[in-house]
């Protein structure tokens, strides 16, 4: 054999190697609850969701079916006149369950509701089904989407939640509510004070940024009475996800600290890092602890300590320490001593903790994180002792520039959404072909798949796909699939709807340009004379799909499903009319005609945005209404109530006290459109048809300044939106489909 074939052996046994280190090193991440325990909740959730049909099921727990490598299993047969169903763990049998539900009775489970008429008596499987997964893990949740979707949630909308993770086979899943009382109890142990620790903690819309640094202080204080109820329903979930045999991630200490920790300890060392996302250190400029302070190991141990004492631990922790904040420093020692002090800190408490890491720091600031940092910072806890997030791995996938992480096992993700915005989007393509590229990449160490949405509950479709893809080892026919996928969401065929489907699929969910992954739609932004009208789809296929699904109404109109589809589909034709109505006014007023901005400004002002808000108030999913219900059903006081009414309208608005992450995490709210989308339209149109009356130029600065009135009004107006949906969906439909859909037709 010649040198370079010699050499070629010896770097694949290298990778075989360090592949084989990598997986060895999870070996000890596995359910804790006993196999019996884990059945019983299967079968629990069961009973959750088909009510006595649950009785025709058998449902077991074998561990001993995932084999050596721990890979999630499981599998259908037909035991008498009972489904039989066996699973590795409480997750695996929940996910044999839903595929058999999907399968062989045609039914589907969403956010936005669930088609379950399950045939009588249940179809047989002719032959024994085994579904291996090809990864360890499926995980779920980005840090952000306990404030965008989660902070309002009580402990019946999170046993629903965790129902849909585990019938979609989740396995691995961040835990973070009610850490604050964790910490709390750290920091008066270190000597600060109540007032202290309340002025440090933010809103709760808001904790994901302090959690990680970004923010303090904006939108809070917490009251003891928000942290103790935390505390409690942290325990339910942690509880319910360990009795289905899913793992746990619990949060670590990152080395972010309150100033007051320098009135206590005047001589630690710190570094004090620049304002975030156009905050000012009143609310951010957070203080990271050096790693070779003493305190740093410290704080570390004692949260560690604390966290394990009140949640038990499955051995993964979650840290973000550079989370859109550039290091002070770029020299690789000191990056890795930071990654090497996080660690520590967690391995000194739990010898066998695995510390998970976003990776969105490598796709937000590439100029700052090239390969020598990165392989530092990756490199400061031992190879197989981190997980890394490829957190936005279908459209700026970083296992290929890492080389794997440089050894470090990761987590193939779609990341989707941001901020939890509405707007149908998605990247079939990618996620079909994506996770199945990595897992044979070269000496890849990727272990598992991942959803890590900043904002769940919406595009329903992607996510089913995304969750069917971590139990496959191939791409899917996605033609075929997306037929089915409407099939058993609306329980029954229908031509139409399928069409509709179809073109849906090759045209706003196939998206493939890296900048179109937000709303980034005129209906949702402050208005100007240079807002981004780019779409990554040919338009005419959106109204053409909306024509299908409004075709279908006369006989899917019993489907709530299908209804939730069609106020979706003709809330995205609107959004992109707004889009064409505001491409009008802006050529009439440079053309200055004055005529033409107040014909198409009137339209949009009069009719489109008071039909896009009574369409949206129709369905239950998109009423402000429940948004701010929700928070305010958090509160026990009068000014517990104003401040988390205050935090739910602030973050879906003006993200800050004066618009510093203004509209990015738009919502397209019954209610929202008429009050805050309408009104800033109104005003811009006003202005401009002011300008041209006077014939002096439009000046955005000043607009600027009166629209914050109106926007900072709506925050603080305490105006109450029913959350009970109002109107005829189907006649309110009718109606907009006859007035515009020839104007949308016409733009074909």
């Amino acid at each position: 054999m010649n040198v370079a074939g010699l050499t070629l052996l010896v770097l694949a046994a290298l990778g075989v190697a360090v592949a084989g280190k990598v997986f060895q090193s999870l070996s000890h991440l596995k359910p804790q609850s006993r196999d019996a325990v884990q059945a019983t909740a299967a079968q629990e959730l069961l009973q959750r969701l088909i009510g006595d049909r649950a009785d025709e099921f058998l449902v077991t727990v074998n561990s001993s079916l995932s084999g050596s490598e721990g890979l999630d299993t499981y599998r259908l047969s037909f035991e008498g006149r009972k489904v039989a169903v066996a699973g590795s763990s409480g997750v695996a049998a929940a996910a044999g369950c839903y595929s058999y539900l999907r399968r062989y009775c045609g039914c589907h489970i969403s956010w936005s509701g669930d088609q379950l008429r399950v045939p009588s008596p249940l179809p047989p499987v002719p032959a024994p089904v085994t579904v291996t997964s090809p990864n360890r893990f499926r995980y779920y949740q980005n840090v952000c989407t306990s404030s965008y979707s989660f902070v309002w949630w009580d402990w019946a909308r999170w046993e629903k939640e965790i129902d849909w993770m585990a019938l979609n086979g989740i396995n691995l899943a961040l835990a973070f509510t009610g850490q604050e009382a964790v910490w709390q109890r750290v920091y008066l142990s270190l000597g600060l004070n109540q007032s202290e620790i309340d002025e440090f903690f933010t809103g709760p819309a808001f904790l994901a940024w302090g959690r990680m640094g970004n923010l303090h202080t904006w939108g809070g204080p917490l009251s003891s009475h928000w942290i103790q109820k935390q505390l409690s329903l942290q325990n339910k979930i942690i509880e319910r996800m360990r009795s289905l045999g899913m793992m746990s991630v619990l949060p670590a200490f990152a080395g972010h600290i309150p100033q007051s920790l320098l009135r206590v300890f005047p001589k630690i060392n710190v570094t004090r890092l620049g304002g975030w996302s156009n905050f000012n250190c009143t609310y951010s400029c957070s203080y990271l602890l050096d790693p070779e302070d003493p305190l740093f190991h410290k704080i570390g141990g004692l949260f560690m300590s604390e966290i394990i004492q009140a949640f038990g631990t499955d051995h993964i922790y979650s840290a973000d320490t550079f989370n859109e904040m550039n290091p002070s420093s770029s020299d690789p020692a000191y990056l890795s001593a930071i990654s090497n002090a996080i660690f520590k800190s967690m391995a000194d408490v739990d010898p066998g903790a695995i510390w998970l890491m976003q990776g969105w720091l490598f796709v937000n600031s590439p100029y700052f994180w090239k390969p020598t940092q990165i392989r530092a910072l990756l490199h400061g806890a031992p190879i197989g002792r981190m997980i890394v997030l490829d957190l936005f791995a279908e459209t700026v996938p970083i296992y290929q520039s890492t080389e794997s992480f440089y050894g470090q096992p990761f987590i193939w993700c779609m990341l989707h959404n941001f901020g939890g915005n509405h707007g149908l989007y998605g990247k079939v393509d990618s996620v079909n072909t994506g996770p199945f590229d990595a897992k044979s990449f070269k000496d890849s160490t990727m272990v598992g798949t991942g959803l890590t949405p900043e904002g769940i509950e919406q595009n329903d479709m992607i996510y089913e796909l995304m969750n069917e893809i971590g139990w496959l080892s191939k791409p899917l026919n996605l033609t075929k699939w997306i037929s089915n996928y409407s099939t058993r969401r609306y329980g029954r065929e229908n031509l139409n709807a399928q069409s509709a489907w179809q073109l849906l699929l090759g045209s706003v969910y196939n998206c493939t340009q890296y900048w179109k992954d937000h709303n980034h739609s005129p209906l949702v932004r402050r208005p100007s004379l240079k807002m981004n009208t780019d779409i990554c789809y040919n338009e005419s296929k959106l109204y053409e799909a909306w024509m299908f699904m409004y075709s279908a109404t006369p006989y899917l109109s019993n489907s709530s499903t299908f209804l939730y589809d069609l106020v979706d589909v003709t809330r995205e034709a609107l959004q992109q009319l707004v889009t064409e109505y505001y491409k009008e006014i802006k050529i009439a007023y440079e053309n200055e005609d004055l005529e033409k901005v107040m014909t198409a400004g009137g339209v949009l002002v009069y009719d489109l945005l008071p039909e896009l808000d009574n369409l949206l108030s129709s369905q239950p999913q998109f009423l402000l209404g429940r948004w701010l219900e929700s928070a305010r059903q958090m509160a026990i006081t009068k000014e517990e109530e104003s401040l988390y009414d205050m935090n739910a309208r602030n973050q879906i608005t003006l993200w800050g006290p004066t618009g510093n992450i203004l509209d990015y995490a738009n919502k397209q709210f019954g209610g929202l459109v008429q009050d805050y989308y309408k009104e800033r339209w109104s005003l811009f149109l006003w202005c401009l048809i002011e300008s041209l009356n006077m014939e002096i130029p439009f000046r955005q600065d000043l607009f600027n300044q009166a629209v914050f009135s109106v926007e900072n009004e709506f925050i603080y107006n305490g105006k109450k939106y029913s959350s009970t949906p109002t109107g005829d969906t189907l006649e309110i439909v009718k109606n907009i489909f006859l007035k515009y859909y020839p104007k949308a037709g016409s733009l074909h």
